[in-house]
């Protein structure tokens, strides 16, 4: 009996489920594959047409990332008017709340791009999405399909691959920097969630979500990955770092939030800055 509930309780957590040995060749044969797959689809190579022609198009200039805590609809957003904005994964669940509409929208979370698909599939709005999203999403002129590698890194310069890092945010400041944005804000980012559980495990939401600007976000029965809040903030003292080195800063201007990764400024000095 202890062994079966053992056996169950390694099922239920993703970090004791993976193999209890690391084999370097399994993982970079799985990675080769991986980026493989995606070369051999022909928008992979208009994706990375369009990525390269963005790069440092922005040089110098200012960028908020528009994250999707409750604490977004503290933010002013009519002061982002005439500045370049990053949304992420379901920020249109925003516009019938208020006139923002962000420069470009960055999703990689397959559930949440499944989710989104409907309205992925018709806005005119720049798109980032991650490749693996292709099965939901009719390739356009205005999506670019990102591919994701396991490598732990930050990519300056994202035409090939960019990593994760257990959260949206990372990927966003992964493009800003590819952009040549110079200072990066970030508002509605909480960096806390109601919500406990197994970090990235798949569970299946109530009726209200208590974790984003929208109840309706992840609700209703529909799945969504536990957070890890751990590994996201590790992935922001990396994108911190490099940053820093470049000469290039990001700030938090979230209305309150437990990120303390960043300096915090107000968004009205961000921009007068």
């Amino acid at each position: 009996m202890l062994k079966y509930s053992k056996i169950m309780s390694n099922i239920d957590n993703p970090l004791l489920a993976q193999k209890p040995t690391i084999n370097p060749y399994l993982y970079a044969a799985a990675e080769v594959w991986n980026r493989l797959k995606w070369d051999l689809h022909p928008e992979s190579w208009k994706s990375r047409k369009k990525l390269k022609q963005c790069l440092n198009q922005y040089s110098g200039q200012k960028a908020v990332i528009v994250c999707n805590g409750p604490s977004l609809l503290k933010s002013d957003l009519s002061l982002l008017d005439d500045v370049f904005t990053f949304g992420l994964n379901k920020i249109n669940l925003l516009f019938d709340k208020s006139e923002f509409r962000p420069s470009c929208i960055v999703a990689v979370n397959p559930l949440v791009i499944e989710q989104n698909s409907p309205f992925y599939n018709v806005t005119e709005i720049p798109l980032f999405l991650d490749n693996n999203g292709i099965k939901f999403i009719s390739p356009r002129n205005n999506i670019t399909f990102i591919h994701s590698s396991t490598q732990n890194k930050f990519a300056r310069e994202c035409s090939f691959s960019i990593y994760q890092g257990f959260t949206v945010t990372f990927v966003a400041m992964q493009l800003a920097f590819h952009m040549g944005f110079k200072q990066v804000a970030l508002i509605g980012c909480d960096h806390n969630f109601v919500t406990k559980g197994t970090p990235n495990k798949t569970v299946v939401s109530g009726e209200s979500d208590p974790n984003h600007f929208d109840k309706k976000y992840f609700a209703d029965g529909s799945k969504w990955h536990l957070p890890d809040i751990f590994q996201s903030e590790a992935s922001y003292h990396r994108a911190k770092d490099i940053y820093t080195l470049a000469g290039r800063e990001i700030f938090n201007c979230t209305e309150g939030g437990q990120l303390e990764v960043f300096p915090r400024i107000s968004l009205a000095e961000f921009l007068e800055k």
